[in-house]
């Protein structure tokens, strides 16, 4: 009578426990919608799920560490639904090749599931079911397989590649709700045209997304924003609504105008009327904070732009439990594990169309 190799463990290891809570219903529903299971005969969506949240949660630097350590839990895996570990082939074909719109879906289905958990955080004192949250966040390559921002170095000219990150989130929830991957050279105003806020919704963003155009037509549609002024705006003062003036060592709200902006449509000069919330904060820095809500509080409008820093929770922690290493020879347009063997697949490819490009970053 052989050994036997499979291993009786008492209890369920912590991995699993995690991937229990994941609805497997929903999971089906989604590989149904999109047909990612569609002539595979190994190795479907579920099983690239499992690979990938282990590769997350066991903090691996490679697809070659990922399967190497699944191969080493043997007859564990029975508890994850695998009869065994993926190639590192296997696996980086499936990155390659399978789209990431079930991924993408599943992880809205998810929020969905969750919202009566995630609904127990909101922001107190915050006026505004619908609230959110966006910025951007650079990341430098080491190819240049898009465009960086900045100057052209001396000597050879070159410089490196880069990505820009641009991220909404929930406030209240704290989880992300849509992202979108450009060059690091395109500017964050052109990030506003993806967005599509419903009526009531309250926006909060840095002043590197300052737009009129677009802050009018949101205005016009019932959504609402709050954001710094930029330095250099022009803004003329229609009447000071509010003045109060601060000791030394006070902070707060002291002063609230009611502004116009200049800009063009059509080329037709138009006027964007907006509240303008001067406020000092306990350290003595000052802010001017825009918004075309008249009816909140200045003290309001100050505490929604301070939720703004919830996003840069939001990228550290994302950061902190994804490692994510670009190599110079990965070819970003085209993520796969073994990044040399895909770089030259895609140069030599004849269909380079960019309906075909996968931005997966693991």
């Amino acid at each position: 009578m052989g050994k036997d190799t499979t291993k009786n463990l008492v209890g369920q290891p912590v991995f699993k426990q995690v991937m229990k809570i994941l609805p497997r219903e929903q999971f089906d529903l989604v590989v149904r919608q999109c047909g990612s299971d569609r002539y595979y005969k190994s190795f479907f969506s579920r099983e690239q799920l499992v690979t990938m949240l282990f590769g997350i949660f066991s903090r691996c630097d490679s697809m070659g560490e990922v399967c190497d350590g699944m191969r080493a839990l043997a007859g564990k895996l029975n508890y994850l639904g695998m009869d065994s570990a993926p190639s590192k082939s296997t696996a980086g074909d499936a990155l390659r090749d399978r789209d990431n719109e079930v991924f993408k879906r599943y992880y809205f289905e998810l929020i969905k599931y969750f919202e009566p958990l995630l609904s127990v955080s909101r922001k107190e004192k915050i006026s505004f079911e619908k609230f959110y949250a966006f910025d951007s966040t650079t990341i430098t390559l080491f190819s240049d397989v898009m465009k960086g921002v900045g100057r052209n170095p001396k000597g050879d000219g070159k410089k490196k590649g880069g990505l820009k990150v641009h991220m909404l989130t929930d406030v209240h929830a704290d989880t992300a709700v849509f992202a979108k991957i450009s060059e690091a050279k395109m500017h964050d105003k052109k990030f506003l045209q993806h967005l599509n806020p419903s009526k009531g919704s309250m926006l909060v963003f840095d002043k590197a997304y300052n737009y009129y155009r677009q802050f009018s037509e949101w205005t016009d549609e019932g959504v609402y924003f709050v954001c710094r002024l930029k330095d250099n705006a022009k803004a003329e003062v229609q009447k000071t609504l509010f003045e109060k003036p601060l000791g030394k060592d006070e902070h707060g709200v002291y002063r609230v105008e009611h502004i116009h902006l200049k800009y063009k449509k059509d080329n037709q000069e138009k006027t964007l009327c907006l509240r303008l919330v001067y406020y000092r904060d306990k350290q003595g820095r000052k802010y001017k904070f825009i918004t075309n809500n008249w009816d909140i509080t200045a003290e309001e409008v100050a505490l929604i732009y301070k939720y703004r820093w919830t996003i840069e929770k939001a990228f550290s922690t994302v950061a902190a439990l994804i490692r994510i290493h670009l190599i110079s020879h990965l070819d970003l347009m085209w993520i796969v594990t073994e990044g040399r063997r895909a770089y030259t697949k895609r140069r030599t490819s004849r269909n380079k169309s960019p309906a075909t490009v996968q931005l997966s970053l693991f």
